[in-house]
Order: structure tokens, then C-alpha cells, then sequence
């Protein structure tokens, strides 16, 4: 892009437009997972939704590349694109609350801290992720799930209308009623349909919420994952808990002398009758006695935030996930063979439940293809070296290779690393694909918006 583009782009947006010769350039284009290094032509900070519709109609009309950034959150670095135009929502982070409907209006740039502010002070929630730093929409496009999951759904069972711009850049209003098509397709599928520059989620009765953390020596992996794998998907709907391969950080909850040991554990939540919250995780005793396990009341956005320090933007990550439905013994056998082998102390894999309420949804009522899942596990190396950065990509996709046998075959969109391939996209979309592919074809025939896990528009 040469200086009289920029210039005719920076009249056109009343946002501001950062070139590579700006002083605020390195920081503009720095994302979560410092892995990434891209160098984009220029990056278009969007004020509101009429800056979109300017940036999206520049970029087209000049054949320019677009790639789209909410939180900057995107494992494989999606929001970013060398040569062309990274569309920055930030400064769109606005959440207002209507506590008589129970409903949020959040632009496109927020992220899930901004969300949970704005609804806690009204006793209220959503169902969004676990780390408070990550943005609204990605999330929210590739499904969305976290610790309300098992009582209230997916994030995409919660949304109510978006607001998107098009490939041609016209604005719509997507929902039940308007595009109906566009708006199924937006619940999963992905950035491949416009960019949504706001939000409106239904919102439930959160405010307080029974916390707890407990963990095992990692040779207890066995014993702990046969329980876990029997007692979860019985547990009541006010019970969710992840399991956990990792390294006990240096501070609280845990004590000293467990600091820097490998360990297996589930972090709970529990959204039922804060008195009886002791009697919620009696059952943990039954995998053996825990090296660690406290429980307590916590405000709903300190639980979000509770990771945040411990995984900053600016490190070194690779991911990849698959959906489970079961564990049998033999994939047990690996997860105690990776999580004895951990690279690095922040290196680690989460299994994360979507059972119970995101199962009352239809298996075709969104393009979230995968309702009959119980478990979305990812598997993340993790450090701050650059150094480091091939030997927890190596022990992640081996991992993930030796697991996926015992996968349904898909992933959580948001959980796919850079390089997996075409296949892998229709994997996760399963036999939704098609559908998608001609709800492109309407909205974005010419496949303008590809940065992403890309579906590509039906012939």
C-alpha cells in the first residue's frame, strides 16, 4: 500500500489508520499469541460500525487482503494479514445492559471482562469463555463455551441478533426473523460471513457463584479421569468442572509445598445454592484423596479474570482440540503419558464440558454441528521464550496426534492451530458444511472474507 492509499484510507474512516511508518505500529499489530509476527499494510481502528462499512468497501474495491480483529485472541493469528488491511474493532467495546429484558447490547470489539462488568453489577450473566482478556466476537462465532455451559448452553444458544456488515459492505440485522440463514450460520461458522459489529445475548441470573479448585499428583490420572469421565455427565447442571494436565503455578490457592509440581485436577463451578457448596464437591474424594482442594463463594468476574495474569498476551502458543464424547481407558493412558511429559510450566490441556443444556439444543438449530459432544478438549503448548516456541508446538500436536484416534473427528473452531487444512473445517462442520457453503455463496460469493477457518462458497 503506498502513501496515497493510506492517506485516502485515513479520509475515509474516522478512526484512526496505522501505516508501518507510524510510532504506534509494533504495538497495533501485536495480538495475544506472540507466535504470530504479521505484517499487515495498514490497520484500520474502526470508531462504530459506519468506519467498517468504509474500511470493508476500501479494501474490496482495491483487491486489498482483510483479515478481522475483535480481541486479538486468535490462536493461529487470524486477525492478522501480511501486505493487507487488519480491521481493528477495540475501540468498539461498548456493552450496555438492559436488566428488564436481561439483555446486553456489546459491540464488536469487546472482550469478555467488558461483558461481565457491565452485566454483574445487574446480578446478571452470559455464557462466554474462561479468560476474561478474550474478545466477545470470535468467541462468539465459533460457539462460545465456559463455565455457565452445563446450566445455560453455548454462547451462540444465548445470542439474539448481530449486527453484520457485508462483504459489499452493506450493514444488515441478523436474528430469528432477519436473515435467518445468515443468522444460523453466524452461531458457529466462524468469521467467513461479515463482521459483526455488535451483539445482543440473552442474559441469566449470575451474580456469586461456589468456586473450587483440586488436584492430584499427575500419576493419579487414572484414577481421577475413570471418575471424572462417570461423574460429570451425571452431575446436575449447577455443577461444571474441566479436567486439567498442568503445572502448579507459583501462588494462590495452592500452597507451597505443591508449587511447580505436575498435576491432574478439575476447576468447578457451581451455580446452585451457595450453602450447600461444601456438600457440591464431597464427591471428589472419591477419585482418592486430593493434594489440594478448596472451595469458595467468588463474584462471577473474578472467576473470569482468575487466569489472566497467568497467561498475558505476548506469549509463545500452539493449540489444537478435538471433540470427545467419551474417554475410554486407552486415551487415559495417553493423557498420563503428556501430562507426565509436560514441556514448560505453562504448557497444558483442558477437557472442557458441553453436555447438559448446550445438548437441548436441536443438532441443527445452529451450525455448532457437534450437540451429541460431551467434552471439547484443547491442548496448548505454552511459553514465554521464543526459544521454546517449537518444543510446545512438537509435544502439542503429538499429543493431539495420539489423541485424535479417540476423538468424534472435529474440533471447536476456536480451538484449531495454524496448518491443520481444509479437511480439518469440514470435519468440525460435519454434515453442515454444505448448508454453509451456500449461505456463502449468498453473502459472500466471492470468498472476500477468507482470514479465518475458511468455508468457501458453494459453486
Amino acid at each position: 500500500m503506498d502513501g496515497a492509499t493510506l492517506e485516502a484510507m485515513r479520509s475515509a474512516l474516522r478512526g484512526p489508520v496505522i501505516g508501518p511508518q507510524d510510532a504506534e505500529y509494533t504495538e497495533a499489530r501485536t495480538i495475544y499469541n506472540a507466535m504470530i509476527d504479521r505484517r499487515p499494510a495498514a490497520i484500520a481502528r474502526c470508531a462504530d460500525a459506519a468506519d467498517v462499512m468504509a474500511a470493508v468497501a476500501f479494501a474490496r474495491d482495491r483487491g486489498l487482503e482483510l483479515a478481522v480483529r475483535g480481541g486479538g485472541h486468535s490462536g493461529p493469528g487470524l486477525c492478522l494479514v501480511d501486505g493487507g488491511v487488519t480491521l481493528d474493532l477495540s475501540p468498539m467495546r461498548e456493552v450496555r445492559t438492559d436488566p428488564a429484558a436481561r439483555t446486553a447490547q456489546v459491540g464488536g470489539g469487546a472482550r469478555l471482562g467488558d461483558l461481565d462488568h457491565a452485566t454483574h453489577a445487574f446480578g446478571l450473566a452470559t455464557p462466554t469463555g474462561i479468560v476474561s482478556l478474550t474478545g466477545v466476537g470470535g468467541l462468539t462465532l465459533g460457539g462460545g463455551h465456559g463455565y455457565l455451559t452445563r446450566k445455560y448452553g453455548l454462547t451462540v444458544d444465548n445470542l439474539l441478533a448481530a449486527d453484520v456488515v457485508l462483504a459489499d459492505g452493506s450493514f444488515v440485522t441478523a436474528s430469528e426473523t432477519e436473515h435467518p440463514d445468515l443468522f444460523w450460520a453466524l452461531r458457529g461458522g466462524g468469521g467467513n460471513f461479515g463482521v459483526v459489529t455488535g451483539f445482543t445475548y440473552r442474559l441469566h441470573p449470575v451474580d456469586t457463584v461456589g468456586v473450587a479448585f483440586t488436584v492430584w499428583p499427575v500419576d493419579r490420572t487414572r484414577e481421577v479421569l475413570a471418575w471424572y469421565r462417570e461423574f460429570l455427565p451425571q452431575a446436575p447442571e449447577d455443577v461444571y468442572g474441566f479436567f486439567s494436565l498442568f503445572t502448579v503455578p507459583p501462588g494462590p490457592p495452592f500452597p507451597e509445598e505443591i508449587h511447580g509440581r505436575k498435576m491432574c485436577g478439575v476447576v468447578w463451578c457451581h451455580t446452585g445454592d451457595l450453602s450447600r457448596l461444601e456438600e457440591a464437591f464431597t464427591a471428589v474424594h472419591e477419585a482418592g484423596p486430593p493434594a489440594f482442594h478448596a472451595a469458595m463463594p467468588m463474584p462471577y468476574p473474578v472467576l473470569q479474570s482468575a487466569f489472566d495474569e497467568l497467561f498475558p498476551p505476548g506469549y509463545q502458543w500452539y493449540w489444537r482440540g478435538d471433540f470427545f464424547d467419551d474417554i475410554p481407558d486407552a486415551a487415559v493412558d495417553v493423557h498420563l503419558k503428556y501430562g507426565e511429559n509436560i514441556p514448560t510450566p505453562l504448557s497444558l490441556m483442558h477437557l472442557y464440558p458441553v453436555d447438559a443444556a448446550a445438548h437441548r439444543a436441536g443438532p441443527d438449530d445452529t451450525a455448532w454441528s457437534y450437540r451429541d459432544a460431551v467434552w471439547s478438549g484443547v491442548f496448548a503448548g505454552i511459553d514465554p521464550d521464543p526459544a521454546n516456541a517449537q518444543a510446545v508446538k512438537r509435544w502439542c500436536v503429538d499429543y493431539w496426534e495420539e489423541m485424535h484416534p479417540y476423538s468424534m473427528g472435529g474440533s471447536y473452531v476456536n480451538f484449531m492451530g495454524s496448518g491443520e487444512g481444509q479437511e480439518r473445517v469440514r470435519a468440525t462442520y460435519r454434515d453442515h458444511y454444505d448448508r454453509l457453503a451456500r449461505i456463502k455463496r449468498t453473502y459472500d460469493p466471492d470468498n472476500f472474507f477468507h482470514a479465518n477457518q475458511n468455508i468457501a462458497p458453494a459453486p
